[in-house]
């Protein structure tokens, strides 16, 4: 049998054990490409624990601890855009199970590593990879009917394990050490493994785009101002998600508050990834996409209260609401662009470099223990982010599909 084909390790899979492949737009197969997706970058959403981690467990500073997650995240970057340029001509799940192997060994690696810049270059070579997997998990998600819902249910997972592992990592740090994250990571890595063989092919052809994408070749400024939307967003949010624990630490707050806080706001935030699924662009983009920013931007400010219990606690829910909400909308924005997945894995570079300069910017202000200023620079981002957006959402909701 010639396993070089684009399906030759599924099919080998589907000989031996009888695998059923899933309906390629059906709710499993997204629920398994959402996996996929989230595998490269799942330590994104316990970064307050990887970060409070580093600085509890291996004695990083809040400083140092930032950079780590930052150099992860930026890697992912460079991944992602690796993947812009190879993701016509792969075979995209041969390449999925070769950098899946690639994050199990370095998360391994990073175990044994305890200084602060060999793990800095671990954790990017560790992005790298990452970011490779998620572009080319969000060019598949780009080639299903309505992508929109398949990014929303990429949020219902990511919310809900990150909830997880915010509820039950933290409190194992002070016995295990940071080797307990890392062995999370892996643990999600092995999972999404087992799920790759049920993924059917996934060819780059058949969706309908609106017409002001595909159909008259991709208009470039829609296009930039739907990454920089999607960037500005990205970067706002993971600023002060990435001190949130500190933060919270800094108004007074105890860990015995703050870590069911941060799981329960990422277990509400599936309401919000939910909603994309239910309505997907039934009501357009440009709405719901102003509402959710906005509502985003208000309750990143109101961080600055953080020192009441319950403003912190409704501060995330609605952050954990909203963050879940948008982010969806942005991706499969970018995704109209084209039918191959190149214009949605350039949506994740931009979301990935996002990610990773929103922690370098609060990393560089936060100084000892500032968080005042961590809140002002998310808030700002997040407004950017919704002058960016409406341009391109509202050409998207007015033009004809092809």
């Amino acid at each position: 049998m010639n396993t070089s084909t684009p399906d030759g390790v599924a099919t080998v899979a589907h000989t031996m054990f009888g695998l059923r492949k899933a309906a390629p737009d059906g709710e499993v197969a997204r629920v398994l490409l959402a996996f996929l997706a989230t595998a490269g970058i799942f330590y994104v959403n316990i970064m307050p624990a990887l970060v409070d981690g580093l600085v509890q467990g291996a004695g990083f500073s809040n400083r140092q601890a930032g950079l780590v997650g930052s150099s992860n995240v930026y890697g992912a970057a460079i991944g992602a855009l690796i993947a812009v340029f190879i993701v016509k001509k792969i075979q995209w799940r041969t390449w999925a199970y070769a950098l899946l192997a690639a994050l199990i060994a370095l998360d391994l690696l990073s175990m044994l590593v305890h200084r602060f810049e060999p793990l800095m270059v671990m954790r990017f070579l560790h992005g790298t990879m990452g970011g490779m997997l998620v572009g080319i998990g969000f060019a598949v998600m780009s080639r299903t009917a309505q992508a929109d819902r398949t990014f929303g249910y990429l949020l219902v997972v990511q919310f809900g394990l990150g909830g997880l592992g915010l509820a039950v990592l933290p409190p194992l740090v002070p016995t295990f050490g940071t080797s307990v994250l890392f062995a999370a990571l892996i643990l999600f890595s092995l999972v999404t493994l087992a799920m790759v063989p049920f993924l059917t092919e996934y060819p780059a052809s058949a969706v309908r785009r609106p017409r002001v994408g595909a159909g008259q070749g991709v208009r470039r400024g829609p296009l930039l101002l739907s990454l920089l939307a999607t960037f500005f967003f990205q970067a706002g949010n993971m600023a002060v998600f990435a001190y949130v624990i500190g933060l919270g630490k800094a108004d007074g707050l105890g860990m015995d508050f703050i870590s069911p806080v941060l799981a329960a706001a990422s277990w509400i935030g599936i309401a919000g990834s939910g909603l994309v699924i239910l309505l997907s662009t039934r009501f357009g983009r440009a709405w719901p996409l102003a509402g959710s920013i906005l509502l985003t931007a208000l309750a990143t400010w109101a961080l600055h209260g953080s020192e009441t219990a319950w403003v912190y606690a409704l501060a995330n829910g609605l952050i954990g609401v909203t963050w879940s909400f948008g982010i969806p909308y942005l991706l499969g924005m970018c995704a109209q662009f084209d039918q191959t997945g190149q214009s949605a894995a350039l949506g994740g570079f931009a979301s990935k470099m996002g990610m990773a300069s929103g922690p370098l910017a609060a990393a560089w202000v936060v100084g000892a223990d500032d968080f005042s200023r961590v809140i002002n620079v998310g808030a700002v981002a997040l407004v950017l982010s919704l002058v960016a957006a409406m341009v391109p959402a509202i050409l998207l909701d007015r033009a004809p599909i092809d």
